[in-house]
């Protein structure tokens, strides 16, 4: 059984050296906690969809001589300060959601909801502020991209109700977490094309696939609450699935590099993200709930090579 100290401060399947528990103060860790500041896989992979549609977008912006380097880290900067900060107001929004069933399931009932240490009024205002960062983040962007932003909140609100209705709640999160695909894009030139709508699909076939290992330290416990996703309607057998939605993810991916333009080493990056994810399926085991968060925590470095290959194709193209 999933137990821990009750006066620790923590939360069961949090690492307990986190730098929250090492420099805020311990009234702060819940909030630390509901914002998912001592998970920070969470805003890694949301923010890489956005770094790879700004790196995208800046490789097409090279070909027709209008690129800028300071642009584009301004926007990473961006995109890296609001991945954090809407990240944690969503994260925070669907533990009120998700209180009752956070107090069923073992792995989550120790978070500070369910366990008392926050109360709702309290984490309400704090998603709040956490929300007016994001919006503040937004402002910095092109009227096109503040539209596109508010959208998202569509998703949002949708996805902590999604395990109740459907067993692919997996699939409202890709829709959710997959939003920077489009926004990158949209931030460098005012619009959307074919490349970010395809990336922001290949972005969503990805967070099925990694969250559907993710789900899989909890299909018992889901089981009992009656909550459904990806892991419960995959059973015994989700390689199968899991090859088509990161095959698809691939396939989408290299689309998206030919309809932008995108250099060489991007393909070279992508080839090695390839191999990063079909790992993931070879050695996975779903009754090792250890390993399923092992493997889900691998994909920010799977993230992070796409998007090293398509900042190495931009910076060669202006040399």
């Amino acid at each position: 059984m999933n137990t821990m100290p009750s006066d620790s401060g923590r939360v069961f399947d949090a690492p307990s050296t986190n730098w929250v528990y090492r420099i805020l103060p311990r009234p702060l860790w819940p909030y630390a906690q509901l914002a998912r500041w001592d998970r920070p896989i969470g805003w890694q992979l949301l923010m890489w969809p956005c770094f790879w549609s700004a790196a995208l977008a800046a490789n097409t912006a090279a070909l027709d001589g209008t690129a800028s380097v300071g642009r584009l880290v301004l926007h990473l900067a961006l995109f890296l300060i609001g991945s954090i900060a809407m990240r944690g107001a969503g994260c925070t929004y669907n533990d009120i959601v998700d209180e009752t069933i956070d107090m069923a399931v073992a792995r989550t009932r120790s978070r500070p909801l369910p366990s008392g240490r926050v109360s709702r009024r309290n984490a309400k205002l704090f998603m709040g502020l956490q929300a007016l960062v994001g919006l503040v983040v937004l402002l910095q962007f092109n009227g096109f991209s503040i539209v596109l932003g508010i959208l998202s909140l569509g998703f949002v609100a949708i996805y902590p109700f999604a395990k109740r209705f459907t067993d692919w709640p997996q699939f409202f999160l890709g829709m959710a977490f997959s939003w920077g695909a489009v926004m990158g894009w949209a931030a460098e030139f005012g619009s959307l094309a074919a490349a970010p709508v395809v990336l922001y699909l290949a972005a969503i076939a990805w967070t099925v696939g990694y969250d559907t290992i993710y789900a899989y330290q909890d299909r018992e416990d889901d089981e009992l609450v009656g909550v459904r996703s990806t892991a419960r309607r995959f059973g015994e057998r989700p390689k199968p699935w899991l090859v088509a939605l990161y095959g698809l993810t691939i396939v989408l991916l290299c689309l998206a590099f030919a309809l932008a333009g995108a250099g060489p080493l991007a393909y070279l990056a992508l080839a090695a993200a390839a191999i990063m994810l079909f790992y993931q399926i070879l050695v996975l085991d779903i009754h090792d709930a250890g390993q399923c968060l092992t493997l889900f925590r691998f994909n920010g470095m799977v993230g992070l090579i796409v998007f090293a290959g398509l900042a190495a194709a931009f910076l060669v193209r202006l040399v």
